[in-house]
Parts: C-alpha cells; sequence; structure tokens
C-alpha cells in the first residue's frame, strides 16, 4: 500500500471510532465540516500518522485492527517527515 492509501486507511479507521474520531479533532483543531479542506493540506497525512505514533496504545490497536505490523506505521511516519517526541530529545 502507498503511503497516501495508508494514511486514508489510518483516517478510516479512526472515524469509526467516535471516542477517537473526537480525540483527533481535538488534538489537530480541526473542525469536522473542514476534514475534507483539511485533507488537502500541507502536512494534513503526517498528522494523521503521529496522532497514531504519539500514543502506543491507538497504533497497536490499528496495527492489530489492519495487520499491520508497527514498524510499518513506523516507517510511513520517517517518510512523511514525522519526529516522536523522544528522537527529538536526544
Amino acid at each position: 500500500m502507498d503511503s497516501e492509501n495508508q494514511c486514508v486507511d489510518i483516517l478510516t479507521w479512526i472515524s469509526e471510532n467516535d471516542d477517537l474520531m473526537s480525540r483527533f479533532l481535538a488534538l489537530s483543531g480541526i473542525d469536522p465540516q473542514y476534514m475534507r479542506e483539511a485533507a488537502g493540506e500541507p502536512g494534513f497525512l503526517a498528522a494523521v500518522v503521529g496522532f497514531l505514533m504519539e500514543h502506543e496504545p491507538t497504533l497497536l490497536a490499528y496495527c492489530e485492527a489492519r495487520n499491520v505490523a508497527p514498524e510499518q506505521v513506523v516507517s510511513l511516519w520517517h517518510e512523511l517527515g514525522g519526529r516522536s517526541s523522544f528522537e527529538t530529545s536526544i
């Protein structure tokens, strides 16, 4: 699966769970009515992957549900230019 499709899959998975979607919207500051617009903005895909990367239980839940290795999401995160708070503190 290419990067963009992987990000769309992550967002789809998030949107299937009301609690996760509420948390994503709250943390990202995106108004639900502008989600389509936001999806076209630079950095949106990285924000979607970053949402998983910043909460290991959510990352692992996604990986289990979609049968994806966590390392694949980490690789995607790095491909999109993401860094974890741990990596930037070293």
